[in-house]
């Protein structure tokens, strides 16, 4: 499948992204909330990274100002070098529910989002989805109605939905939390795959260390009240990586201790 692909969409380089002294609050029946206290960060292209931390701890809300969604209340969002400034082609967000189209099938919800692509044929529009959808190992499936897939096969076809138009920064906002212990152990093994023949930079929010470990090039830790990056670990074991090796087991243990401390510190505030 890969070798009769010849067709690339708007091939867009994998971007790198910089937040910079990133403040935002929210309103509530107590007054306001700090969601982020000076928040900083810089993400290289073709980076994959993890926001790990408890609710509450701001890495959803950094995600939706990456995403165009929220804006912060001061400092700057960078993408390129270019100020973020709403929801863009360059970004797509897959979050924890699929949000498939019911009245869809497979290969029509993966051509959804390729509608936007004028320069795309129909014929060339069906070729990207099948080879999207021969990626996330659902191409068997391209006709089948979405009423018909496990909760981890709508997860893959939303993969594929969010892939097909080629962005740069791919956000993923808990997309496995809902996934049962086997299919996640399954999907961390795609998405790496995945990832290493596209290498586009993947922004991936969870509570989850073991699955951050498991997954990101760096783990990035958010601590709560304020929400503040505290951390970062960088993960140098090879991949592609096993949720049950010993080392990165021995890797999410220290950061959960580390995260533990955290959330210590600001109940006790």
């Amino acid at each position: 499948m890969e070798e009769r692909l010849k067709l690339e969409i708007q091939a867009y380089p994998a971007a790198k992204l910089s937040m910079e002294h990133i403040f935002k609050e929210f309103p509530s029946n107590r007054g306001t909330v700090k969601a982020l206290d000076d928040a900083s960060i810089t993400i290289n292209e073709g980076e994959f990274v993890c926001f790990v931390g408890p609710s509450g701890c701001g890495k959803s809300t950094m995600l939706n100002i990456i995403a165009g969604l929220e804006k912060p209340d001061s400092g700057i969002a960078l993408i390129d070098g270019l100020p973020i400034t709403g929801p863009g082609r360059d970004r797509l967000v897959m979050f924890q529910e699929h949000a498939l189209f019911p009245w869809l099938d497979v290969i029509s919800n993966v051509m959804f989002g390729l509608k936007q692509k004028p320069n795309l044929t129909d014929s060339e529009r069906l070729e990207v989805a099948k080879y999207y959808l021969y990626l996330v190992k659902m191409d068997k499936f391209s006709k089948s109605n979405i009423h018909e897939l496990s909760g981890g096969m709508r997860q893959r076809v939303a993969l594929a939905r969010a892939l097909a138009p080629n962005p740069k920064i791919l956000l993923m906002d808990e997309p496995f939390s809902a996934l049962d212990a086997m299919t996640r152990e399954q999907l961390y093994g795609d998405i790496q795959n995945i990832w290493k023949k596209r290498r586009k930079t993947i922004i991936f929010v969870t509570h989850n260390v073991r699955e951050a470990v498991c997954l990101g090039d760096r783990v990035i830790l958010f601590s709560p009240h304020p929400g503040r990056i505290r951390r970062e670990f960088k993960v140098d074991l090879p991949r592609p990586r096993n949720i049950n090796d010993h080392d990165l087991a021995d890797l999410s243990q220290q950061i959960t201790a580390e995260l533990k401390g955290y959330q210590c510190a600001a109940e006790c505030d």
